[in-house]
């Protein structure tokens, strides 16, 4: 088991770092996540040192193994790659490419919730950043500034979102609102303020639209 790797950067192309160690001549290949790409590129044919996961790499269909290195700028990056990869569907390579921002980084988007910012990663979709928030709730606490707060802050700013309307022209309308931008909890106050200034009275999709676009000050 290998663990860390110190030498001299000779090369870094594509997030693979190769790594001169010693007068041996040997000179190993080394992941590296991309957070860490820009501040290796200034440190080619100078010292490195990189804590290391050594693990074994499924090639042709999991028909042979190829033995493989990702290297850390410290032991806290490599725990949190760990934690991240624990999450179904992200595999080592997936962490590396979407390990974009920091580990710190990542870390207090997931524990506050925050899909939007997480799906902007690479590899990171819409689905892949809600069941990553999901399976690592709660495991962020070493990896946060004040995990306190964070956990303050998310409570403050949940809202549970209404379900959309089933039919009729008020869902037609939401519909509509959420297209242009609304979230579902604000297209419905909108469309709730409008009805009921309608007196009853029947109106069309378009109409609640262009009445509830001069709402203001709601959600």
């Amino acid at each position: 088991m290998i663990s860390r790797i110190e030498g001299v950067l000779n090369d870094l192309v594509d997030g693979v770092a190769e790594v001169r160690v010693g007068e041996s001549g040997l000179v190993y290949e080394v992941l590296v996540p991309a957070c860490d790409t820009s501040a290796l590129q200034a440190q080619q044919g100078k010292p490195v040192a990189f804590v290391t996961l050594h693990y074994l790499e499924s090639q042709g269909q999991g028909s042979h193994f190829v033995p493989r290195l990702i290297g850390f700028s410290s032991r806290e990056q490599r725990t949190f790659f760990e934690l991240l990869t624990t999450v179904k569907g992200i595999g080592n390579r997936k962490a590396l490419r979407a390990m974009q921002v920091s580990h710190a980084r990542m870390a207090e988007a997931i524990a506050s919730g925050d899909a939007k910012f997480l799906s902007t990663l690479p590899e990171i979709g819409k689905r892949t950043a809600e069941s990553t928030i999901v399976e690592l709730k709660g495991k962020l606490d070493p990896f946060l500034k004040d995990p306190s707060a964070t956990r303050r802050s998310l409570e403050r700013s949940a809202v549970v979102t209404p379900m959309p309307l089933v039919t009729g022209p008020a869902a037609d309308a939401e519909e509509v609102l959420i297209a242009l931008g609304e979230p579902r909890a604000n297209a419905r106050a909108k469309i709730e303020r409008v009805l009921a200034e309608s007196g009853g009275a029947a109106i069309g999709a378009d109409e609640i639209v262009t009445r509830a676009l001069r709402t203001r000050g709601v959600g």
